[in-house]
């Protein structure tokens, strides 16, 4: 069993991080062995039912590390996964202020929204095609509580997976009219393209990724459920947010997502 004095610990540090606006430590070092998966998920649980117990709603989870790239450069073989909470939803240019983010960065994805529980021990790709009522075009912003982006896997699965803020468009598509790993993506800002990429970098096929996360959740005992979005991963590089700015992504068959940030504070 983790021990549970550092992970409320763990927890308390990264909670008051984020309050703050103000990063911290990378705090593997206070985890035994440096690579204690089970004791830095845990820690992601404390934040998650303290959250939970403030009220926040639960609507989903993302996927990260779904780069081999970037799986090979922390050194390791799976993706992670996070929390999304409705407070972490914005509408397509909805203004997102850049006061309630430490250093953030956007990354163009596919999220899916389930119309069915999945509950089984092992899912297939035609249980996630059965389950999920639609695709739309997203761009998640990605914030890290650990200083400098100086991360390894236990740092960000701690950090709820490195997670902060989504944007989701508002064009829904059947899966019966996409082909996942074929759909392209550029990721611009006032018209400069900075990010490229596709389906394919995202574990090969987004749903790989989706049907990796429904064996997970299952196997935890917290099964994804009707109405659960889930983003599914980065099809690209993600891009730094420096200040106010617009950053949009288009997707093949899925349209176009703005995530719009302002230095104004809002209600």
């Amino acid at each position: 069993m983790p021990n549970e004095q550092t992970v409320l610990a763990l927890a308390a540090r990264l909670r008051d991080a984020e309050s703050a606006r103000q990063s911290v430590a990378p705090v593997r070092d206070e985890i035994p062995g440096g690579d204690d998966a089970a004791l830095a998920y845990a820690v992601q649980r404390a934040r998650v039912d303290a959250r939970c117990a403030q009220g926040e709603r639960v609507v989903g989870r993302k996927i990260g590390l779904t780069s081999i790239a970037v799986q090979r450069q922390l050194g390791v073989d799976q993706p992670d996964f996070g929390t999304l909470f409705a407070s972490m939803a914005y509408g397509d240019n909805a203004p997102m202020p850049l006061s309630r983010l430490i250093q953030p960065k956007v990354e163009a994805e596919i999220a899916l929204v389930l119309q069915r529980d999945l509950v089984l021990e092992r899912h297939t790709f035609a249980d996630l095609i059965d389950a999920s009522a639609y695709a739309l075009a997203a761009i998640e912003v990605v914030d890290s509580r650990i200083r400098d982006w100086d991360i390894r896997f236990v740092d960000t699965v701690a950090d709820n997976a490195s997670s902060a803020m989504f944007v989701l468009g508002s064009r829904p598509v059947p899966l019966a009219e996409l082909d996942l790993a074929a759909c392209a993506m550029t990721l611009s800002q006032d018209g400069e393209v900075l990010s490229r990429g596709n389906g394919s970098a995202c574990l090969g096929n987004p749903l790989n990724a989706a049907v990796w996360l429904a064996d997970r959740m299952a196997q935890l005992g917290t099964p994804l459920r009707a109405g659960d979005i889930v983003l599914t991963g980065a099809l690209g590089p993600m891009v730094a947010v420096t200040g106010p700015a617009t950053f949009t992504a288009q997707i093949d068959g899925l349209g176009s997502v703005r995530a719009t940030f302002t230095d104004q504070e809002l209600p």
